[in-house]
């Protein structure tokens, strides 16, 4: 899944994209408020995680702004600002959630995946697609109770297509999903995770299969 973190203190910024790559997110991260709400414009994510107190231009701006486009990215305020008007604003603007700082990155992480499972429609942090079991949380995959192996970039692309189960997703919707400014992916790279995604999935009657022109689609093998 892929944030934006919008932060302007360095080493918080730093220490938190680190452990949400860590924790199997796609992070990237500004020091700047006019710098995400230029970004924002044009790309899309599942989470920002947004402070408030930032230069050029105020997180609350960022959000209003936001808002005001008719995105719905999901807004989380990390903010050292702990005044009760202050957290009603935020609300009241559109942000989702609201945590001040200093926060315990375990909990920003589980802050994550309860947006990630609102905004997908998934109720729990345990996805049930027999006979697999994926765990967001553990960033594990079982197999009749057993851990089912998969690299982390495998199993950032099952998460993608479990939580859109039904649905196809596009090729750039996955590379979006899996891959940052740091540690980008292009087209072919997408492809050879695929393939080795697929061969593993084939042992247990899963398939993936590929919509010509539009992307793929998780599948029961008949």
């Amino acid at each position: 899944m892929r944030i934006l973190l919008v932060e302007d203190d360095a080493i918080l910024g730093n220490a938190t994209s680190i452990y949400l790559r860590n924790n199997g997110y796609a992070v990237d991260w500004v020091q700047d408020g006019k710098q995400a709400d230029i970004i924002l414009h044009d790309e899309i994510y599942d989470v920002v995680v947004l402070d408030l107190g930032l230069p050029q231009m105020d997180g609350l701006n960022v959000l209003k702004r936001l808002r005001a486009r008719k995105q719905d990215t999901s807004v989380i305020i990390l903010t050292a600002r702990d005044d009760l008007e202050d957290r009603i604003t935020g609300l009241d603007l559109g942000a989702d959630d609201y945590l001040i700082k200093p926060i315990k990155l375990p909990e920003l992480a589980a802050r994550l995946r309860v947006q990630i499972r609102r905004k997908h429609a998934v109720s729990t942090a345990v996805i049930e697609y027999p006979p697999l079991t994926l765990h967001t949380k553990e960033h594990l995959v079982t197999y009749q109770g057993q851990p089912f192996a998969l690299s982390p970039r495998e199993f950032s692309l099952l998460e993608t297509l479990l939580v859109r189960v039904g649905k196809v997703v596009s090729k750039e919707s996955l590379i979006g999903n899996i891959s940052d400014w740091d540690d980008s992916l292009g087209s072919n790279a997408i492809e050879v995770y695929m393939h080795r995604l697929r061969k593993k999935l084939l042992q247990v009657n899963i398939e993936i299969r590929t919509v010509r022109g539009l992307g793929y689609l998780l599948d029961k093998k008949n």
